[in-house]
């Protein structure tokens, strides 16, 4: 045999940063005001590097999700690059330690890695080598939770960089604060507009619906994860008792988190994150399911694979813009008249500034 199955996996490069946000970001779950990453690439005997970011989520877990990724190269080193045979080694070898946390965010890492690897050894976009044409995809700006003279400060400032779609977080203490958001909104980008709001697991189901009671009428999208992510009944029980469409998956670690939701009827909408739900297998493996089940599926953080996943997904529907990296990478989709326009790179289009990355080591 010939071409890329030939290539083996070489050694691993992990780096740790705390990259910079142009703003604080608010939710309900606390305030992010720097994102702590773990930047990873993965060599090979072919002279390609493959490359992708993790996150965390808070800054004790930066060196500990780091070190977990430096321990993983031994049984990655020296395999076949054939990222769907490597991820499946580390479910395997997981059974007994256990997925859902840090193994599986590291795994995805190093899966979405590989696959940008092998893409790149092919001289593909990662759309492409996934079997679908890279494209622009339509994207909103995910924004905190702020007031609403602030929200329609920040609306005015996301429309003129390119967006035609928003979400924003919820959880005020006062339920009509929420509302006078949403209204806000489209007072400034048009009663059409495409809003949706995320409750960030603030709320018990009861809570969710006396607060959806009052939202009901705005026209929003979804709302996003109202109560905790594995809180299935609680997901059902809502969805069961409002209008909106509900939405949830972020917080999903594989197809099987979002399969018990399927089976008690507890979302409208799918959201895997990239790095949590197993990188580019993992994902895959939702999208399959997704698409048998008709849910349209939208992207939770990681812009850059996110965007060739989503293309590549038979229910793709929006891509969340949240940039978190932005501080660190050299190269962006271009946000245009509301879609993101990948970057014509080979694999994901990651490219680090290394200038950044001195400078925000951590």
């Amino acid at each position: 045999m010939t071409g890329a199955p030939e290539i083996k996996v070489g050694s691993f490069r992990v780096r740790t940063v705390t990259a910079p946000l142009p703003q604080p970001h608010k939710t309900a779950s606390g305030t992010l005001h720097a994102a702590p990453l773990v930047l990873l690439d993965i060599g090979t005997d072919a002279g390609v590097v493959g490359s992708a970011y993790l996150f965390p989520y808070a800054a004790h877990f930066l060196r500990p999700l780091a070190l977990l990724v430096s321990e993983l190269e031994d049984l990655v080193k020296g395999q076949p690059l054939m990222p769907r045979d490597i991820w499946q080694m580390f479910r395997t070898k997981s059974r007994l330690a256990g997925w859902p946390g840090l193994m599986a965010s590291a795994v995805g890492g190093i899966d979405m890695a590989l696959w940008d690897a092998l893409a790149k050894a092919h001289e593909l976009p990662l759309a492409a080598l996934l079997g679908s044409t890279p494209r622009p995809v339509w994207v909103y700006d995910s924004l905190g939770q702020m007031g609403p003279e602030e929200t329609a400060r920040d609306i005015e400032r996301s429309l003129k960089d390119g967006f035609r779609a928003f979400k924003v977080k919820s959880g005020a203490p006062d339920p009509r604060q929420d509302v006078a958001v949403a209204r806000a909104i489209k007072s400034v980008a048009g009663e059409d507009a495409w809003v949706a709001m995320d409750f960030n697991q603030a709320f018990t189901a009861d809570e969710a619906v006396k607060r959806m009671h009052l939202l009901d009428h705005e026209g929003l999208a979804w709302i996003e994860e109202p109560v905790a992510w594995d809180d299935v009944n609680g997901h059902a029980s809502v969805r069961a008792s409002i209008a909106t469409p509900v939405q949830t998956g972020e917080n999903w670690y594989g197809a099987r988190d979002m399969a018990k939701m399927l089976d008690a009827g507890a979302l409208d909408h799918a959201m895997p994150d990239a790095m949590r739900i197993g990188g580019v297998t993992g994902w895959m493996e939702v999208a399959g399911l997704a698409a048998a089940h008709n849910i349209p599926v939208s992207s939770h953080l990681f812009p850059d694979h996110s965007a060739h996943l989503l293309a590549a997904t038979p229910t793709g529907l929006i891509l969340e813009w949240f940039d978190i990296a932005a501080g660190i990478l050299a190269e962006r989709p271009k946000i245009e008249n509301g879609m993101a326009v990948p970057p014509d790179l080979p694999g994901a289009g990651i490219v680090w500034d290394e200038k950044a990355i001195d400078e925000h080591a951590a």
